[in-house]
């Protein structure tokens, strides 16, 4: 019996999809930290951390369950550009095709004006991920109610494609669409969560060589959403994606359109403790083979990183006078955990091992951001 147990358990492990090294159960574990829909789980309900397994299946019943309340609220209208030939002027006539065709002798007329309709890009999105994370979930059921749900929105009339994402990122929101604001939220989640399954020809593609920036993005905002949900509660404000100006004293007429901007990946600030950390997460190795030794962390980085905080000592922030660095890689062959302290200003240089498992990920992150002190 011992024995089929181990034999089973290593089936299980060998049918572990992976992207690069990372199996694809992390890249879900990711893909949520990154979302939107990460700050507002009830995760009093379900762990979803300690099991990246299950997330697929959560994303899929919530999204079913405000697909169903929609859908009991009627699900929102929209205005579609149509052109038809009609019996009485509608919207703008199109002149070109009516004198082409010599409609106005049939009594018709070219025409092009807004259709109130369902079929609206935002409702094709949801269709089409409400199919997508069916063939991904675990549950039978689940899956099928996922199937139904996408059959009912084609029966009332949603039958579009799906729409890219840049016309998704031009649909705006007003205060009446906030169900709408969340069935799209937890959508997008839906097919983040397929897309790695969708090409997995082998079990391994190729990390980080490949052309992946998708994954770097990915990692970056999910370092930023997990501290978020982690810290917030804390008394640490989470601020990702800032820009920093350069203290500049004086310039020439022409610096503005050369000089490089600066900016970080996420800041860490705590006030009470007077404690600020700047963050940059970088989807490379985190040393490379130095002129004169086989290991060296890499010098642009570390320039980066110093500038990052060199740069806003004296300009009137009292957390910028002492604060602190991190440079947060993953993991490739082995992990680093080291900092100094240069000029006041402690600089970490750490790994996390994306391979690991949720729990170990979850603790690496947290472990990463305290500031150890440095041997003088």
């Amino acid at each position: 019996m011992g024995l089929e147990t181990a034999s089973k358990k290593s089936e299980d492990q060998d049918n572990v999809n992976y992207i690069g090294r990372i199996p694809v159960r992390n890249m879900w574990l990711l893909m949520l930290y990154a979302s939107e829909l990460f700050r507002h789980i009830d995760r009093t309900k379900i762990d979803v951390e300690n099991n990246p397994d299950e997330i697929p299946d959560l994303i899929a019943e919530f999204l079913v369950r405000v697909v169903e309340r929609r859908l009991m609220r009627n699900l929102s209208f929209g205005y579609r550009l149509r052109s038809a030939e009609l019996g009485r002027v509608r919207g703008k006539i199109d002149h070109l095709i009516t004198e082409r065709h010599q409609l106005l002798e049939r009594g018709r007329v070219a025409c092009r004006f807004e259709d109130l309709t369902i079929n609206t890009p935002r409702n094709c999105f949801v269709r089409v991920a409400l199919e997508s994370i069916s063939k991904i979930v675990k549950r039978p059921e689940l899956a099928r109610r996922c199937l139904s749900q996408a059959s009912t929105l084609k029966q009332i009339g949603v039958t579009g494609e799906k729409p890219s994402r840049s016309v998704m990122s031009t649909d705006r929101f007003g205060h009446h669409d906030s169900d709408d604001q969340l069935m799209i939220t937890v959508a997008k989640l839906a097919f983040d969560l397929a897309l790695p399954t969708e090409s997995l020809g082998s079990k391994l593609l190729a990390l980080p060589d490949r052309e992946i920036s998708w994954v770097r993005r990915l990692y970056e905002k999910a370092v930023a959403g997990f501290y978020d949900v982690a810290l917030t509660q804390n008394g640490w404000r989470v601020e990702p994606g800032k820009c920093l100006d350069w203290l500049i004293e004086e310039k020439t007429s022409g610096i503005d359109k050369i000089l490089p901007s600066m900016r970080t990946d996420v800041i860490l600030n705590h006030k009470e403790s007077g404690q600020r950390i700047v963050i940059d997460t970088k989807f490379t190795s985190i040393v490379t083979k130095g002129w004169y030794r086989e290991e060296s962390l890499r010098s642009g980085y570390i320039y980066q990183i110093y500038a990052y905080l060199r740069s806003q000592v004296g300009n009137g922030d009292p957390l910028a006078e002492h604060a602190s660095g991190l440079l947060l890689h993953p993991s490739i062959g082995e992990m680093v955990d080291e900092s100094v302290v240069i000029q006041g200003h402690n600089i970490r240089f750490a790994t996390i091992d994306l391979a690991a498992s949720s729990d170990i990920i979850r603790t690496q992150l947290l472990k990463a951001i305290e500031i150890p002190n440095c041997v003088q």
